[in-house]
């Protein structure tokens, strides 16, 4: 039995006054309630919590929406989130503002569905675990069809040296979450991975991963590149704040999830929009880099 659920240092990073809509939050399970036909906005307020017993079913959703169809125990995944919820947290909306004891630990009652969940897994430990040996089988067979040689190489590398410690950073919430609220889950995911170094929990990385969630048109549209005078296709990142995990990244790869998926980023589109092609991209960089990359993400969300 996991712990009971705390209120975690998360602010609620929405801009002072914006309003989301209900259909701005949403999931294929459909999260949030959208009574409003005439679409009136309405405020959205989110709270970091520990993961708890109660967030299991959330928490799966999330990462079904990151895995598809590979072949990854996303149930065993979710439990595995839970059972080391010494480090992450979930995002949920937080629905009653009176509420604000934070050492009444058994109260869970102000804050409601999972929105989103930022966590890290080792998966140069605990091989014996079932949900690890896919992740790390998955890699491997990602990296061998996708990826260059010399990134190939790189990547089993990494994970045949166990020595070398390998996080795979989960980063997971529903469409259109502010980017804002990515900063306070990730300082509260490296304070956490500190207080478990210090504890000789095994959380002092070498190296992270983080797989994350992008499409490109059908038609490739493109950008001119801001360093050359060469082009390169339009990125549109589920995530805007994972931009900055692949400029720091010291190798990657991606693929498409086309066959896996009906579509690309959820939205109103108009008929002459270009059909979106749902990618993934697989990012492995220095664990040292970590505390660098949000710093510049503060920077990235403030332009």
């Amino acid at each position: 039995m996991a712990a009971s659920a705390k209120k975690r240092d998360v602010e609620n990073k929405a801009k002072e006054n914006e309003d989301i809509t209900s259909s701005d939050v949403s999931s294929d399970e459909e999260n949030v309630d959208n009574n409003d036909e005439k679409g009136n906005q309405i405020m959205v307020d989110f709270v970091g919590r520990t993961p708890d017993d109660s967030d299991y079913h959330g928490i799966k959703i999330l990462l079904q929406q990151l895995f598809l169809k590979a072949h990854v125990n996303v149930g065993a995944l979710a439990d595995y989130i839970i059972s080391h919820n010494y480090v992450g947290s979930v995002v949920k909306q937080e629905t009653n503002d009176d509420d604000d004891d934070e050492d009444d630990e058994d109260d869970t009652s102000d804050v409601g569905d999972v929105f989103g969940v930022t966590s890290v897994i080792n998966i140069s430990h605990s091989q014996n675990e079932e949900c690890i040996q896919q992740l790390r089988t998955l890699l491997k067979e990602l990296s061998s069809e996708y990826a260059t040689d010399s990134v190939n190489g790189m990547i089993n590398n990494i994970l045949e040296n166990d020595s070398s410690a390998l996080g795979l950073i989960i980063n997971e919430r529903f469409v259109n979450i502010p980017a804002d609220i990515s900063v306070p889950l990730l300082e509260n995911l490296m304070s956490d991975m500190k207080r478990a170094t210090a504890k000789k929990m095994a959380y002092d990385f070498k190296y992270y991963v983080i797989i994350s969630k992008l499409s490109k048109p059908k038609t490739v549209t493109v950008k001119k590149s801001k360093k050359k005078n060469s082009e390169e296709p339009e990125d549109l990142w589920s995530n805007q704040e994972e931009e900055v995990f692949d400029e720091e990244a010291m190798c990657k790869f991606e693929f498409s999830v086309d066959k896996e998926t009906d579509t690309g980023l959820s939205g109103t589109w108009n008929e002459d929009d270009d059909e979106l092609i749902p990618y993934r991209r697989v990012m492995i960089f220095e664990a040292e880099k970590l505390p660098g990359i949000i710093e510049k993400i503060k920077k990235f969300i403030a332009h």
